[in-house]
């Protein structure tokens, strides 16, 4: 597995290239006629309320499309997608499955569609002490095809097939996963993998994101199929092209100590397209200020009486998702004045600060770990796991700090609008043509 090839194919028609990806990869050797095939893509979120582009964020559809139209016309029958999205999608499993156009893949090719969420979890000793609770649906498989975006993540630098994987994880492991010292992000999530049958990973590199993982980055067309029976390499030769060598990706890092991988690109076998042709640095991070008092954009307006600290690696998915948003609000409450010395904090680890009237705590973690902490002047909780929005606006208004709502709506269209001008991105690839 470890000597196992790595394609890069240049998209031009999706069905085809990915069967050329395949072929260079050599990526159904590893399968057997009859496994039970899970297909694991990548669907961090989905908004049906407001308008909610999925570029570099959500597995094309047509790659699914494609990959599962190739298993059948190879044989293989026993198909299932799965995937363990943001809790609050769960109520919305089948309308995502029919927006995604998987209910049709079901019909065609008797693809079985599986929420992990609505599923049972079972615990595996990691050893060291280490357990998780990964959906039993994941074990049972014989192999796992990961589908993964190509893509920035603001705390894990890249977010590819091993990070993918957290996705078979309950709620409760996956803040775990977020956790400090021994338990850090780059420690933790990299050994899900471990316990899974991962044969074969393929990045859907149709598009890219900056400052990632969710729609708050920037998009852009890229049009690559990275695919290999080894995951670390397929994950290695993903960061690369996204300008980010695997020594300086701390999970990547500790995966192949752990593991006993190479992290030179030199020392794998690169098939198809190379990777100088395609590496472009693409940022993943959020500019703040020296100080750590809030985002780059909030100094340049001339904000003040506020300092909202950059969130860190014990920051999980749910609060990740409603951290972009928070700042939105918290700029619409600035109306020319300074703010009554309000301290932000977030995650497992970060402390209110002496010298603040106002300490706000984003978030269940924050408020549990602050609470007896001899610095706060007056607490301001925002309880959640992840917060409420509105209830942020609501709480921040009874203490004279008047949030605009509406102001985040116009964010979200604008984020949306963007796109509408930009060639090549086409809401088509998140639907099943045929």
């Amino acid at each position: 597995m470890a000597n196992a090839a790595v394609s890069i194919v240049k998209v031009t028609d999706i069905y085809e290239s990915l069967k050329e990806s395949l072929r260079l990869s050599d990526g159904l050797a590893g399968l057997n006629i009859n496994d039970r095939i899970l297909i694991k893509p990548n669907i961090v979120s989905w908004d049906f309320d407001l308008p909610y582009p999925p570029f570099g964020v959500v597995t094309t559809s047509t790659v699914i499309e494609a990959l599962v139209r190739i298993l059948a016309e190879n044989g293989f029958k026993d198909l299932t997608i799965g995937e363990g999205a943001l809790p609050g999608l769960s109520s919305k499993w089948d309308a995502v499955c029919e927006t995604l156009g998987y209910t049709k893949l079901q019909v065609r090719y008797g693809v079985k569609l599986v929420d992990f969420n609505k599923g049972e979890f079972l615990a595996v000793d990691y050893g060291d002490g280490f357990k998780l609770d990964i959906a039993k649906q994941s074990l049972e498989a014989d192999k796992i095809i990961n589908l993964p975006v190509l893509k920035t993540h603001n705390q894990a630098k890249v977010s590819l097939g091993i990070k993918n994987l957290k996705g078979c994880l309950n709620k409760k492991s996956k803040q775990a996963c977020h956790g400090v010292d021994a338990e850090e992000l780059s420690l933790t999530f990299p050994r899900i993998i471990e316990k899974l049958p991962v044969a074969l990973t393929i990045i859907d590199g149709l598009y890219t994101i900056e400052k990632g993982p969710g729609h708050t980055g920037k998009a852009f067309r890229k049009d690559l199929l990275i695919t290999s029976r080894d995951p670390f390499a397929c994950d290695l030769v993903g960061a690369e092209i996204l300008g980010y060598p695997a020594k300086e990706v701390a999970h990547l890092s500790n995966y192949a100590k752990r593991h006993g991988y190479s992290l030179e690109l030199a020392d794998y076998e690169i098939k198809g397209e190379s990777v100088a042709d395609h590496r472009e640095f693409v940022t993943y991070d959020w500019e703040w200020t020296e100080d750590d008092t809030g985002p780059v954009g909030f100094k340049k307006r001339g904000i003040t009486g506020l300092a909202i600290r950059k969130y860190d690696s014990s920051l999980c998915t749910g609060c990740s998702v409603e951290f972009n948003p928070m700042l939105i609000l918290f700029g619409s409450a600035f109306k020319g004045k300074p703010f009554p010395k309000v301290e932000l904090v977030s995650g497992k680890q970060q402390k209110a600060s002496a010298g603040f009237d106002n300490s706000v705590f984003f978030g269940k973690c924050a408020c549990h770990s602050n609470k007896d902490n001899p610095n706060v002047t007056k607490a301001i909780p925002i309880w959640g796991c992840p917060p409420d929005l509105e209830k942020l606006v609501e709480v921040l208004a009874k203490e004279g700090i008047e949030c605009d709502f509406k102001e985040y709506v116009r964010f979200r269209h604008y984020l949306f609008d963007r796109y509408k001008k930009e060639e090549g991105f086409d809401l088509a690839d998140w639907t099943v043509s045929r």
